[in-house]
C-alpha cells in the first residue's frame, strides 16, 4: 500500500541523494586537483618570468658593458690610428729628409774630399814655390795669394755652399778665402790651415750623417712597433 510506496520513494530518494553526494565529492576533488594544477602552473610561470627578467637584466648589463668596452676599444683604435698616421707622416717626412740629406751630405763629402786632395797634391810641390815667390817681392806675393783665393778649391767650396744653401759651407769658403789672402803673410802655411779646415768640416758632416742615419733607424723601429700594435 501507501507505506510501501513511501518506502520505495524513500529508498529512491536516498539513492539519488547518495549519487548526488558522490558526484559532488568527485566534482570537489576534480576542482581541487584542477586548482592545485593551476596554482602550480602559476608558480612555475611566475618563476620562469622572474628568471627571464633576471636573465634579461643580466643580458642588458652585459650588453651595456660590451658596448662600453666597444666604445673604449674604438676610441683606443682611433687613437692608435691617429698616432700611426702621425708617426707615418712624420717618418715619411723624416725618410724624405733623410734621403735628401744623404744626397746632400754625400755630395758635400765628395766635393770636400776632392778639394782636400787638390790641396794635398798642390802643397806637395807648390808650397815651397809659393813661399819663395812671397819672399821675393810683395807684388808677386799678392798675386800668388790672389791666385790661391781664386783657386779651384775655393771655387768648389763656394759653388757647393750655394748649391746646398749651406751657411756652414759658406763660412768655410770665407775662412778659406781669408787664409788664402792673409795666411802666408803671417808666416803660416795656408795649405795646411785650409786642409785642416776642410778635414774638420768632413768630420762634422760625417757625424751629422751618422746621427741622421741613427734617427731614421729609430723612426723605422717606432713605425714597426706602431704597425704591430695596430694589428693586435
Amino acid at each position: 500500500g501507501i507505506v510501501d510506496v513511501l518506502e520505495d520513494l524513500k529508498e529512491k530518494a536516498e539513492g539519488e541523494l547518495a549519487d548526488l553526494r558522490k558526484a559532488e565529492t568527485n566534482t570537489q576533488h576534480n576542482y581541487d586537483m584542477l586548482k592545485q594544477s593551476l596554482t602550480d602552473q602559476m608558480t612555475f610561470d611566475t618563476k620562469d618570468l622572474d628568471d627571464e627578467k633576471t636573465g634579461k637584466a643580466a643580458d642588458e648589463e652585459a650588453k651595456a658593458t660590451a658596448e662600453g668596452d666597444l666604445q673604449t676599444t674604438l676610441a683606443e683604435l682611433a687613437s692608435a690610428e691617429k698616432a700611426l698616421e702621425t708617426a707615418r707622416s712624420s717618418c715619411m717626412q723624416s725618410a724624405a729628409d733623410h734621403e735628401e740629406s744623404m744626397t746632400s751630405r754625400s755630395e758635400e763629402l765628395k766635393t770636400l774630399a776632392e778639394a782636400k786632395k787638390i790641396l794635398e797634391e798642390t802643397s806637395a810641390g807648390a808650397v815651397s814655390q809659393t813661399y819663395s815667390l812671397l819672399q821675393a817681392a810683395s807684388s808677386v806675393g799678392m798675386r800668388s795669394r790672389a791666385d790661391l783665393a781664386r783657386s779651384e778649391v775655393l771655387t768648389m767650396v763656394r759653388r757647393l755652399a750655394k748649391q746646398q744653401h749651406s751657411a756652414a759651407l759658406a763660412q768655410l769658403a770665407s775662412r778659406i778665402a781669408a787664409l788664402a789672402r792673409f795666411g802666408a803673410a803671417s808666416g803660416e802655411d795656408p795649405f795646411a790651415k785650409i786642409k785642416g779646415l776642410i778635414s774638420d768640416m768632413i768630420a762634422k758632416l760625417e757625424k751629422q750623417l751618422a746621427d741622421e742615419t741613427t734617427e731614421k733607424a729609430y723612426c723605422d723601429e717606432q713605425m714597426s712597433k706602431t704597425e704591430a700594435k695596430k694589428s693586435e
